[in-house]
């Protein structure tokens, strides 16, 4: 008898347990709303923003290129007189991404603009400006500087013209340059500088002080 009744029990308890399992809906999570996009830079946030990448002393005479209301055609948005050329972020791409380059690369850079423009993609482009300069047709420095800075979608702000959680990357261009005739590793590592494209006119040093 006490064994039926304990069995008993235990059916019960089990089937309400069942119950209170069955009874109460799952509710599905709240999908999350989507950020808003940002809203496109003025000009001169533009320029205030693409020379954060370079030195202080060389910002004042920086020339920018960046964009105007409406178009995708990379311009010039303020002339300078500075060793320096910097590129605003590009809106139509979500992370904000602001480079600066020395002058003497602006054959390599404006070549490289040109064919993508035109269609050019992915290793092509470099391809074609690798064996331009084989040829002569561009000239490299023998070494230039270029300075940027890149942060996540929504990371840049206007009120204090910063970048939230940016990486910053200093490149020193010495075309045709390898491990061996520089003493550098091509491996890339944190607080120590490397070569990237060794052998190569896009051979340049990597100074990533944070990765």
């Amino acid at each position: 008898m006490r064994t039926m009744m304990l069995a008993t029990t235990l059916l019960l308890s089990a089937t309400r347990l069942a119950a209170q399992t069955t009874a109460t809906p799952v509710t599905p999570p709240t999908p999350a709303t989507p950020a808003a996009p940002a809203s496109p830079l003025t000009v001169e946030q533009q320029v205030a923003s693409a020379v954060l990448p370079l030195p202080t002393e060389f910002r004042e005479q920086a020339r920018v290129l960046g964009y105007r209301a409406g178009s995708s055609k990379l311009v010039v948005l303020r002339e300078g007189k500075g060793p320096f050329t910097c590129l605003a972020s590009d809106p139509a791409v979500t992370r904000f991404h602001v480079a600066c380059y020395h002058e003497s690369l602006e054959a390599f850079m404006a070549r490289g603009r040109a064919l993508r423009a035109a269609g050019t993609t992915g290793a092509k482009v470099d391809s074609v400006r690798f064996a331009e300069v084989k040829s002569g047709r561009l000239v490299m420095p023998h070494h230039a500087a270029l300075y940027s800075l890149t942060g996540p979608a929504g990371s840049y702000d206007v009120a204090s013209n910063s970048v939230k959680g940016a990486r910053p990357l200093i490149v020193i261009y010495i075309p045709g340059a390898t491990e061996t005739s520089t003493g550098l590793s091509a491996k890339p590592a944190e607080g120590t500088p490397w070569i990237m494209f060794p052998g190569t006119p896009k051979a340049h040093i990597m100074f990533v002080p944070r990765m």
